[in-house]
């Protein structure tokens, strides 16, 4: 069986080496990884690749910075060309992205199998770039792998369940790799309190608005009154603070993006999480940090339901509410919602049994 792995960003480098991993544990598998260029700087992307030990990629097609449908279209260009090419039996997409949306209709329209990693979650905001990318992608899907029964759901209630795909739920392959690699993870090179919140802010909701995101520094600047916040800044939102001349304040940390490695520590010895990212709210969840997400919705509503996760938007009042509530009162996690650490295993023994 032939494989062709189409990723693109920091997430799926993530999801990738877990998967990755379990390809090269099965005979008669090969897999070409395509990078489409999508997070191209080297803290972003080249690191994530040396430190995970993810397979070199056979082809980087080098496209990033452009608005949304010129990026979509290029890659969908050069993917096509390069399916044409190698002739693979599945092409295997993660996430939510550009590249997982051209990956997913290059394949489709030249009738090869699409296997979508974390398939049926929705935020219901179709405002997201990323909601519009996911759905399309498991429209266009034969195999839809699941991280939770909540996924699962969404799907069905979509009407899949009548739709001749493969719907399994694998659980998450970002467990999978958090339980391999915390006991790999490596301090930064920069100062490190012994109390911190860990931080991160990026998704262009929240980055192209000002307002919003004054209101979350300014949260961040009367938190950091009370612990440390450490900030690693994605470069476009870095560069933006910097045009708005914007101050995050005294106690707010500024690091550059850190490899995994270096997330896993901050993770493992933060206080608490404060994040607009998908994947840094369940990760939260792996190492037991309770997670403030600065954003109106989540597709995890397990951890809200749970308790663990407080979604507070980006005011900067209800951030500091949550804040303060989960300060005054202790959470309890729950076991894993997330699967035994084997989806990746899953995954690939499923796709060698119906192909």
């Amino acid at each position: 069986m032939n494989i062709l792995t189409i990723i693109g960003a920091r997430p799926q480098f993530i999801k990738a080496a877990a998967v990755s991993r379990a390809i090269q544990e099965q005979p008669g598998i090969t897999e070409t990884i395509v990078h489409t260029g999508q997070h191209f700087d080297n803290n972003m992307s080249k690191v994530f690749f040396e430190d995970l030990n993810i397979p070199v990629p056979g082809f980087n097609l080098d496209i990033h910075s452009l608005n949304h449908g010129a990026m979509t279209g290029r890659m969908l260009e050069q993917l096509e060309e390069l399916m044409l090419q190698k002739k693979p039996d599945v092409v295997l997409v993660y996430g939510d992205t550009n590249s997982t949306l051209a990956g997913a209709l290059a394949a489709s329209k030249l009738h090869i199998p699409v296997a979508h990693v974390e398939a049926g979650l929705r935020s219901f905001n179709m405002q997201m770039p990323e909601e519009i990318n996911r759905i399309l992608t498991d429209r266009v899907s034969r195999f839809l792998f699941c991280p939770t029964p909540e996924a699962i759901n969404n799907l069905e209630k979509e009407g899949f369940a009548e739709s001749g795909c493969h719907i399994v739920n694998t659980g998450d392959v970002m467990y999978d790799a958090a339980l391999y690699y915390a006991e790999k993870a490596r301090k930064p090179k920069h100062d490190i309190p012994a109390e911190f919140i860990l931080a991160t802010l990026h998704r262009a909701e929240n980055t192209d608005d000002p307002g919003r995101l004054q209101s979350i520094l300014e949260a961040f600047q009367h938190i950091a009154e009370t612990l440390p916040v450490l900030l690693p800044l994605h470069p476009r939102t870095a560069k933006i603070i910097e045009q708005l001349k914007l101050k995050p304040g005294q106690g707010v940390h500024i690091l550059p993006p850190q490899g995994y490695l270096q997330m896993i520590y901050l993770l493992r010895h933060c206080h608490m999480v404060m994040t607009d990212s998908g994947g840094l709210q369940k990760e939260a969840c792996f190492f037991q940090k309770p997670c403030i997400t600065l954003r109106t919705e989540t597709e995890w509503v397990e951890l809200t339901r749970a308790g663990v996760n407080k979604v507070a938007g980006f005011e900067t009042q209800s951030i500091l509410d949550a804040f303060d509530a989960f300060n005054k009162a202790g959470v309890q996690f729950p076991e894993s919602l997330y699967g035994d650490g084997k989806a990746s295993e899953k995954i690939i023994r499923y796709l060698k049994d119906f192909l």
